[in-house]
């Protein structure tokens, strides 16, 4: 199997960047040291994060990761899947401002998480229609419960998507029909930021995001949860960037 290459991943550099991103078709996602982990041994996963239209450096850990190995991107900054969220959506509050309403659907998650959803973005985003869809809670979708959550998006025909089904299955399933699905607008997978916008889950303070710590933040929050995660994958991480940094 074909292993994933931090070296050789192609990242965006900055938010900067986000903003500035063309408009139409795009998948989106990010990366962190968790996820490079699992895309270690999944390689349907490594396949959806590198062959994406644009991946995003999620964490401090791959940022300062990138400048050590002297890989072919070296990000400034993190580009969080929050920051991701919330540029995009500023940037369509602000076209429906402009041109009329458009559209942001939601895919992923519980029915109460999307209801906590709509009820705020209709705060924060006053020019958005907000549509969402829970998609069943199974380890695999079937082909029938797949073509029924593709047939569901065609026809919503948002300008903005979001898939919140945690990793990597969302991203392994965005990537699979991402040619079945009929959109012309962004769409990035963002997992736990359905719950952080919806506040179910607290994220962690400001303090915290801007010295790295976010990790040892949720790990405080969520040990049981966490702790393997953390104490475990951040070691392993670390193993697999020596790899990266001596190899050839």
């Amino acid at each position: 199997m074909r292993k994933i290459s931090l070296k050789q991943i192609r990242l965006l550099l900055s938010q900067e960047e986000l903003r500035y991103l063309p408009s139409g078709k795009l998948l989106i996602n990010t990366i962190n040291a968790h996820s490079y982990n699992v895309a270690r041994q999944d390689e349907a996963f490594a396949e959806a994060l590198t062959k994406c239209d644009v991946l995003a450096p999620d964490g401090a850990s791959i940022v300062k990761a990138c400048r050590w190995i002297n890989a072919l991107s070296r990000p400034t900054e993190r580009c969080a899947g929050w920051d991701l969220f919330e540029i995009e959506m500023q940037r369509l509050q602000q076209e429906a401002e402009a041109c009329g309403r458009k559209k942001v659907m939601f895919v992923g998650s519980s029915e109460k998480v999307l209801g906590l959803i709509r009820e705020r973005a209709t705060q924060d985003y006053p020019d958005l229609e907000v549509v969402t869809l829970s998609p069943p809670y199974v380890k695999d979708f079937s082909e029938e419960q797949s073509r029924e959550m593709i047939e569901t998006i065609n026809a919503a025909d948002p300008d903005l998507l979001w898939i919140g089904m945690t990793a990597p299955k969302q991203e392994k399933w965005t990537y699979q029909h991402w040619n079945e699905l009929n959109i012309h607008c962004h769409c990035g997978c963002i997992g736990a930021v359905f719950d952080f916008y919806a506040g179910t889950v607290k994220r962690a303070p400001l303090w915290w995001q801007r010295h790295g710590l976010e990790w040892l933040y949720r790990l405080i929050s969520e040990p049981r949860r966490m702790w393997r995660r953390y104490l475990i994958g951040n070691t392993k991480f670390l193993w697999y960037m020596l790899g990266e940094k001596f190899s050839r």
